[in-house]
């Protein structure tokens, strides 16, 4: 059973015009619980193969059943903004990404996501979608995961934060199954997300077959890009890659 998409002749490209309020200055001695900070190649998204440094911040208030990071939920180390900035140079790439966890539920994630933008890198974030992005910078590329049933966390997303996505960010469905792709078609419609921002599709590893999903996005023209996580190719689900 198809989704039945017909094929698009071009994309449209939405403006966004909300001004974003920047972050409320914060002291030097502000902390991140930080998990850990590492170089390895983007594993996912339109920077796939770029060679990045990942910042993983500690804590996430949701539980998706496919999670691959748990590790990231409790511990981690306190870090001031000045100590993550300079671990991140020391490391010495030009992108960066924010992830988690859940990195937004940490009030001071956006003040940090602005102390990098402005010492000149290339900034992506990576949140679940079920928390606030109004505070974000907007030279940042917010990665919105938008949870499907198979998640069990569909409940939890926030969509006010589709009408704050523009055409530099990205909306990812991470998919266990025929049912989570048919919902994912249904939410391209319904929200006409293809005229907002590229659109990425992942099978969850180990559980849906890559090849399936394929097939379906060529039967349904579907307007959207199909990832495999790269890092999970490369180095399995070892920590720090």
């Amino acid at each position: 059973m198809g989704c039945g998409f017909a094929p698009h002749d071009g994309r449209i490209t939405a403006v966004n015009t909300t001004v974003t309020e920047k972050p409320a200055a914060v002291s030097a001695a502000t902390t991140l619980r930080v998990t850990e900070i590492f170089h390895s190649l983007q594993g996912e998204t339109s920077r796939t193969g770029l060679p990045t440094v990942f910042v993983r911040l500690t804590g996430c208030p949701l539980r998706c059943g496919y999670c691959d990071t748990a590790y990231a939920f409790h511990g981690g180390e306190s870090l001031t903004l000045d100590e993550i900035l300079s671990r991140v140079a020391a490391l010495g790439a030009h992108y960066v990404t924010l992830t988690g966890g859940e990195p937004l539920a940490q009030k001071q994630a956006p003040v940090l996501l602005q102390r990098l933008a402005d010492a000149g890198y290339s900034v992506s974030l990576e949140t679940s979608g079920a928390l606030d992005v109004s505070a974000v910078d907007p030279r940042i590329s917010k990665i919105l995961d938008l949870k499907t049933p198979g998640s069990g966390e569909c409940e939890r997303n926030l969509w006010s934060n589709l009408a704050l996505l523009t055409s530099s960010d990205e909306i990812k469905f991470v998919l266990c199954d025929e049912a989570d792709y048919l919902w994912a078609c249904e939410q391209i419609r319904k929200h006409q997300l293809d005229a907002k921002c590229p659109l990425l599709l992942s099978p969850v590893h180990g559980k849906l077959e890559p090849r399936r999903l394929a097939e379906w996005i060529l039967r349904d023209h579907l307007p959207v890009r199909m990832q495999l996580q790269l890092h999970k190719l490369l180095w399995g689900e070892k920590p720090g890659h």
